[in-house]
């Protein structure tokens, strides 16, 4: 069995070499909360977003995910499993289902905040979307949502009465 930090290691491997920067998801956390928790910076959504990944449930969905495609672009996955990973059909589901994990570790607002910037797709979202290359981020861009998503619910829990504020 691997260690915490082995996991926690390949977990942010597998993110680099997918050609993500923690500062990517930082600046969807901000996107999140910027109308919520006032003064807050990219360094606070970065924290938060290094948090999350601290925890296990969290690593071994990255793990998982970026396997997964990895392992559909490079033709291991049988058919039609390899054509629904590689065109990322709408109905499929399960990596929304696997980011769903990653959601759920700050309570029900990462639900709400998931659906909305899975939705509006902004940032590094927008990029992983665009179908134009080569690579599969069928799970990738539902993992880093659901990053984001936890890493802004953890600041929403670090005080509740932060979105009172801007009332």
């Amino acid at each position: 069995m691997k260690s915490h930090s082995e996991l926690h290691e390949r977990a942010l491997e597998l993110l680099t070499i997918r050609g993500i920067d923690l500062d990517d998801i930082a600046d969807l956390v901000l996107y999140l909360q910027k109308d919520y928790v006032p003064g807050i910076t990219r360094e606070d959504c970065r924290k938060n977003v290094e948090a999350v990944l601290t925890k296990r449930e969290v690593q071994n969905a990255i793990i998982t995910g970026i396997e997964l495609d990895m392992l559909a672009e490079e033709g291991k996955v049988s058919q039609p499993l390899r054509d629904i990973l590689v065109n990322d059909e709408g109905l499929y589901g399960i990596d929304e289902i696997l980011a769903l994990s990653i959601v759920n570790v700050y309570g029900s607002i990462g639900f709400t905040n998931y659906g909305y910037i899975d939705k509006v797709k902004p940032g590094i979202l927008q990029d992983l979307n665009d179908r134009s290359n080569e690579q599969c981020h069928t799970f990738l861009d539902d993992i880093v949502g659901a990053i984001a998503a936890a890493a802004a619910s953890r600041i929403a829990h670090d005080d509740p009465n932060k979105s009172e504020i801007m009332k």
